[in-house]
């Protein structure tokens, strides 16, 4: 999945992805050191991966869910 970098926080390793809608993900420090990355600025474009929802979990384009991955995006 794709999305552009919204937020990052180089201290803590962890931030936002914006959606194609515009949905804000957050994620993690465990995701941010998945892809490998050292620095990430916000309106770049990347790729994310993420866990699937739980069992009734609300529903919407972010509801439940946990970025696992974030990594740029290559064509």
């Amino acid at each position: 999945m794709q999305a552009t970098a919204y937020t990052f926080d180089p201290s803590t390793r962890s931030g936002s992805v914006l959606l194609d809608d515009g949905t804000p993900v957050p994620f993690d420090a465990a995701a941010f050191d998945a892809g490998g990355l050292r620095l990430l600025r916000p309106g770049q474009r990347v790729r994310i991966e993420c866990a699937p929802a739980p069992e009734g979990t609300a529903a919407g384009p972010a509801a439940g869910r946990r970025v696992t991955l974030v990594t740029l995006q290559t064509f």
